[in-house]
This record gives structure tokens, sequence and C-alpha cells, in this order.
């Protein structure tokens, strides 16, 4: 098994990185330091890590970088010593990319290329010392395409990426790979579906519609609501990251899913039923708010993956049912108004950054 002592997580302010380096820290042995990198762009947020770097600032350490600048990600390698990367920062809605794909493009393909080339060069000055070094890079179901009413994604499955954003992730999976095959850097890759849970920045689907049926809005589903995703609570996802990265086989891919397909609609009636309990309401009462809005451009009709190598090689498997996590997520939600008026203020954000400029 690979132990790794300084652990550098690209977007670690962000919705999974930061339920990451909370389960390292809270809920396993890891005993070393981790360096949390984050451009903090609109969907960055400390305050997802403060309590974290109130009681373990002497592990964990926040740089304020982007990941397509050179020079300070290869200082950063130098000042930490890095041996594993988990790499999560990426822009990464779908209805962002169809507006403005610029900016996935500069991220998702030239910062993982950007990170690459120092993990690269690092690792071959380093690797004659026998230590351990890994690039785990965090991917997306959504390379895949779009399925139909049955069959699911294998590790094997070719890509046909529909939109911007998962054409620049599907070309960052490549690259990695092609780092992998051409130079030997030591690699892992994992695809995993949607997932959800505490610290989503509120503009998916699950927070969105949370925050939407407290306040008594619109719930706005696109087309006729039965595109079918697949739910992986953020924690089992965090769980299987250790996983492949302490036992995954170098070079290889493992897919990490929920196995827990769910229409669109379905999805939103289970949640206003959940708060109208809740809330001591009657659900129909919110179910009167959902609004059925004009598809998106190239909206994937139905994902699911097989995660069966992942189980039978490294014996992961899921821990928290749906309704269990559903609840989780809503009481996490309804408990942290907090949280989610900082994100909405944007002198706060502004003030987020600049605090953290210079460090």
């Amino acid at each position: 098994m690979r132990n790794f002592k300084n652990i550098l997580v690209t977007g670690g302010a962000g919705f999974i990185g930061s339920n990451f380096i909370h389960y390292l820290f809270e809920k396993t042995s890891f005993k070393g330091n981790i360096i949390n990198v984050d451009k903090l762009t609109y969907a960055g947020n400390l305050n997802n890590l403060k309590n974290i770097e109130d009681k373990l600032g002497n592990r964990y350490f926040f740089e304020h970088i982007d990941i397509c600048d050179k020079e300070g990600i290869d200082k950063i390698f130098q000042d930490h010593s890095i041996d594993c990367v988990v790499h999560f920062a990426a822009e990464s809605h779908v209805d962002r990319s169809i507006l403005g794909p610029k900016e996935f493009i500069d991220t998702n393909i030239l910062g993982t290329f950007n990170l690459l080339e120092v993990a690269r060069k690092y690792w071959l000055n380093d690797n004659k010392s026998g230590k351990d070094f890994l690039f785990h890079h965090i991917s997306t179901d959504e390379v895949f395409g779009s399925l139909g009413e049955t069959g699911y994604f294998y590790e094997d499955t070719a890509y046909d990426p529909r939109s911007p954003y998962s054409a620049s992730k599907a070309s960052s999976d490549h690259l990695v790979k092609a780092y992998y095959h051409t130079y030997g850097l030591p690699i892992t890759i994992s695809n995993s579906t949607n997932n959800y849970g505490a610290y989503q920045f509120p503009e998916k689907l699950l927070p969105v519609m949370i925050g939407n049926i407290v306040n008594e809005k619109k719930l706005p589903v696109y087309g006729d609501g039965k595109n079918i995703r697949d739910w992986l609570f953020v924690e089992d996802h965090c769980s299987a990251i250790l996983k492949i990265i302490q036992k995954g086989t170098i070079g290889e891919t493992y897919n990490v899913g929920g196995e827990n397909e769910w229409t669109n609609i379905d999805l939103i009636n289970v949640l206003c039923e959940k708060i109208a309990k809740i809330k001591n309401k009657n659900a129909e009462h919110y179910k009167e708010l959902i609004t059925f809005v004009k598809d998106r451009s190239g909206h994937d009709r139905r994902y699911a993956i097989n995660c069966d190598k992942l189980k039978n090689e490294l014996g992961w498997k899921q821990s928290v049912n749906f309704s269990e996590g559903l609840d989780l997520t809503i009481d996490w939600y309804l408990n942290n108004q907090k949280w989610i008026d900082d994100i909405k203020n944007e002198s706060y954000r502004d003030w987020i950054k600049a605090n953290y400029e210079n460090r």
C-alpha cells in the first residue's frame, strides 16, 4: 500500500476537494500534510475548510494560486516535497461551458498539462529515491457521452463528450494517460457520477432545488425531466479516491458510481416530500412550483456507471444509501444559511481573495 506524506490537492476549496480534505483528516488515519492549491474562482470557498485550518494549521497549508502558473506550482512542489497530487481543480458546470467555453479549455486542459509537466520534472529528479509518487486525476462520467435506456459506462467505454465541459475533461484524461504511456509518470484516474452532499456550490441541481423549495421559488426542470443521473454521496467518492491512491494499479482508470439512478423529476419530487415533512407542509404545495423549461443544448439523456472494477480489485463499496444521503444533504443546507449567504455576497468573496492573495 502506498503511503504519502505531502499530498497536493488542487481545487481543494471546492465542493469535492474540500470534502476530500475533511475526509482525510477527520475519517482516516492519515498522518501526513495536505497542501491545498486553489485559484478561488466563484466556486472556491475557504469557509469550507476554516475548522481544518484552525485545528490543523501545522499539517494543512493553503496556497492561493492558479494551476496554470507553472513557476508557482513548481515552487510548491519544491517547498512542500510533494509525493502525491490529487487533481480536482476544474471548471465543472455544463451550462457555464456552453455560455463561455474558454475558461474550461484554459483550466481543464492547459492547467492539467501544466501540472503534469511540473509533476513529471519533479518525479524524474526524485524517482531514484524509491519513494512513492502518484498523480491522481479526478474526472467525470460525462466524458463517455450519453446512454440509452439500458447499459452502463465501463472503464474501456469509448469517449464521446457532448459539451465543452465534457470535451475539456476528456482532453485532460487523455493527457494524463499519455504522460503515463510516454514518460512513465505514475498516474491513476477516476471517473465518477454526479456527487451530492455538503459544500456544493448552489448552482447545481440539489442545492438549487433545496434552496428554491425552502424559499418557495420556481423549480426549473429541463425538458421533460426524464434525464437520468446516477447519484453518489460525496463522502463515498472520497473513500474511493483514497482506495485508489493507496492501492490502485498504476496507469489504470477506475469508475466510481452510486449505482443509484434517478430521473430529475422523480428526484425533485422526493426533495419536495422530504422538505415538506421537515417544514410540516403539504408536499403538493411545493410540487406545484415545478416549472418545465427549454432543454439545454447537448443535454445527455442518461448516465450510469459500472464500478465493479473498483469493488473487486480494491474492496470499495458505497456506505450511504440515497435516502440517508439526501436527509444529510438537506439538513446541511437548511442549517448552513450563513455559508450560502456568504457565497452570494460578492464583497465577502472579494475580501477572501484579498486576504489570501499573498499567502
